[in-house]
């Protein structure tokens, strides 16, 4: 019985310290909740007790600098911001904003405990913070007084903080902060100047179906605007917070369906002009960055200073490069030009050229660097490079450039020519590369899947492309699109001995209170051996050996490699290359698809690439391309011959013999499919 009962007795000792020790934590977290709630409200009361404050009338916008701290671009300019009392904005735009952003506006404290619990289980299922379920007050509080910074002591911050607001403020004067602050796009901030910039008429005025699209927009107004072409979207949001007013009772669904069924009469979209117009390209570039990571409306309030990577002197003489080669060409059909300069070790964009000038109406302000075009025989590198490191090939590998028809199980053909309708028996890879002749390169293709070119190509960066069965030998000749971006990242990692990096256009983000900010992480892996780099390397710095169909049209001064492409139709004209530091990538064509007048990559993008890759490699430290320090080998491939490089492994061990042409038709594993829709030949 002694043992029972000091048994019992140690039970209800373990029980009741248990219980004590949470009333002590409990109590100790308590203490420090208030201490927290104490010094953040003493913290920010300047800014709580002022509602020009919380409106952040006077924010700055976002600043970009380049690489050494030159301002060259700013958005969300503070200057257009026009506040007007709650009574002058109509009920319509109150309801549909309050429907759409916060239902429950009217009857919490602050903060919406569903909500919460709902994007914590959201969070908790994602790995990280995704989902917020702010109220209108936590909206207000989080744009002004708060880092973009996303944690969950933030979060706990955001929601002190709009609990305070709440008890200094009513809900209509949260309501009228919210609705005279808040960004519409179009650098509207406020209801008053987004109604004067969408409809031309004073918020008052707004009917249901303007007030429900422009409640629309708030999620992601740069992404929803009809205003820069997004009008169906625009649409489709309406329609939501129709539903949305709808279903909190402030119209009915008559109503909904007559404002859906509205005409909306949108003014013009803003002059194109009125934006900066230095690196225009690249500074949308950026903020789409920060938009996609802190979202537009944190990014639109935020005052940060963005240093990025781009080099106002390299992006000037990018610049003007492309647009006197254009205008040189315009004879030729020729309208529009792109370039992307980027560092090869670090994935750093230090120039890019998005157009031959913004300000050129209907395609200025498109961004061919980040468009898709078919890239012709620039692609080829690609899938030489995938054979080789397969050990399907060596450079020295004999191929055959003659009269051959591929067809698939189907019974459809495919036959390939060269640019210049010649045949020329027997050639070495190397000759086969560096001259850019179609009929081996679909040899080389036939050696491998399709499934692994795409899958090869997508690991070294290229971000466009589709289902493997979409295409089939003509891929290698540049039947899928790419981005003139994405295809100068490859030839950077070809550059970096096989390394692939993200591209980069971000240094540093410092937010308005002097914070620094996380970048987004880059990402960084081994795509390609470096010794199988630099056997591409070699075969695409080889002058010597491209001169038999290139001459000097592509030669420079420094160690450079270097690979034109150009569409069968004239469509797009390319080249691409890289000094063992700077890549380069250019682009000549027209946005519309029209034809060239047959300008080429080597007539038509080589004059700019020469240009912008000898003056980028001056200030950059000088070298040439130096063979990995093992995995390679170097020997005459065959008696007689000039000395070749070889993966280690793959040097002929015999004589060399005469190799027989191939058959006139071989059969293929796959269709063709890229080939009827006439991609099937690329030029030089």
């Amino acid at each position: 019985m002694a043992k029972q009962k000091r048994g019992t007795s140690s039970f209800w000792g373990w029980i009741l310290r248990g219980i004590a020790g949470l009333v002590i934590l409990c109590t100790t977290l308590i203490i420090i909740g208030v201490l927290l709630f104490q010094s953040w409200v003493t913290a920010y009361a300047a800014t709580v007790n002022s509602p020009d404050a919380l409106m952040a009338i006077h924010a700055q916008g976002v600043t970009l600098l380049d690489r050494t701290g030159r301002v060259f671009f700013t958005f969300y300019a503070p200057n257009r911001r026009t506040t007007v009392p709650l009574s002058a904005i109509s009920t319509n735009l109150q309801n549909a904003v309050i429907a759409s952003e916060d239902r429950d506006f009217y009857h919490h404290p602050g903060f919406n405990w569903r909500a919460i619990a709902e994007s914590f289980i959201a969070n908790a299922q994602a790995g990280g913070i995704t989902r917020g379920g702010s109220t209108i007050t936590q909206q207000l509080v989080k744009i002004t007084l708060l880092t973009p910074t996303q944690s969950y002591v933030r979060k706990f911050q955001e929601l002190l903080l709009a609990a305070d607001v709440e008890q200094h403020y009513s809900k209509q004067q949260i309501l009228e902060m919210y609705l005279n602050s808040v960004y519409f796009g179009n650098g509207a901030y406020g209801a008053e100047l987004a109604s004067q910039t969408f409809f031309g008429k004073p918020a008052k005025d707004l009917d249901i179906a303007q007030a429900a699209l422009l409640a629309g927009v708030l999620p992601s107004p740069s992404a929803l605007s009809p205003l820069t072409g997004n009008v169906d979207a625009a649409k489709h949001r309406q329609h939501e917070v129709l539903q949305s007013m709808v279903d909190t009772g402030s119209i009915t669904n008559d109503q909904a369906t007559q404002a859906a069924n509205e005409p909306l009469d949108f003014k013009s979209a803003p002059d194109v002009a009125n934006l900066d117009t230095v690196a225009p390209h690249f500074a949308l570039l950026v903020r789409q960055q920060l938009i996609d990571q802190y979202g537009e409306d944190v990014v639109s309030h935020s005052g940060f200073t963005v240093k990025t990577t781009l080099d106002l002197n390299e992006q000037t003489f990018a610049e003007q490069t492309v647009a006197d080669q254009v205008k040189s060409l315009a004879l030729h059909n020729v309208s529009n030009g792109a370039a992307v300069l980027e560092d090869a070790h670090s994935g750093e964009i230090l120039a890019m050229v998005g157009s031959r000038d913004w300000n050129w109406p209907g395609f200025g302000a498109v961004n061919v660097a980040t468009a898709e075009r078919q890239p012709g025989s620039s692609f080829k590198p690609i899938v030489y490079s995938l054979a080789l490191d397969k050990r399907l090939i060596t450079p020295a590998t004999t191929l055959h450039d003659a009269p051959i028809i591929y067809r698939d199980p189907w019974g459809n053909t495919y036959q390939p020519k060269d640019y210049d309708n010649r045949y020329r028996g027997n050639v070495t890879v190397r000759r086969a590369l560096s001259n850019s002749l179609n009929i081996p390169a679909v040899e080389v293709m036939n050696k491998l899947s399709t499934g692994d070119v795409v899958n090869w190509a997508k690991n070294l960066g290229i971000t466009t492309l589709q289902d493997p069965t979409h295409y089939g030998l003509s891929l290698v000749l540049g039947a899928a699109e790419v981005t003139p971006l994405d295809l100068t990242n490859v030839y950077a990692t070809f550059a970096d001995g096989g390394r692939y990096k993200d591209p980069v256009s971000i240094l540093e983000i410092t937010d308005k209170f002097g914070h620094k900010l996380d970048t987004k992480p880059q990402e960084s892996h081994q795509a390609v051996s470096p010794q199988v780099t630099y056997l591409l390397t070699s075969i695409l710095s080889d002058n010597a050996a491209r001169k038999e169909e290139f001459g000097n049209s592509l030669t420079v001064n420094i160690p450079a490699a270097v690979k034109t492409g150009t569409t069968s139709d004239f469509k797009d004209a390319w080249t691409l290359g890289y000094t063992p530091y700077r890549a380069v990538g250019v682009w000549v064509g027209n946005n519309d698809g029209a034809p060239m007048d047959t300008v080429a990559g080597a007539l038509g993008a080589a004059p700019i690439w020469k240009a912008l890759i000898v003056h980028a490699q001056a200030s950059a430290p000088p070298a040439g391309f130096t063979p990995p320090s093992n995995g390679l080998a170097h020997g005459s491939p065959c008696s007689g011959q000039a000395n070749e490089w070889f993966l280690s492994g793959t040097e002929p061990s015999k004589a060399c013999g005469s190799p027989t042409l191939p058959s006139q038709i071989q059969n293929q594993n796959q269709a063709d499919q890229a080939a009827k829709n006439g991609n099937e030949t690329s030029h030089h």
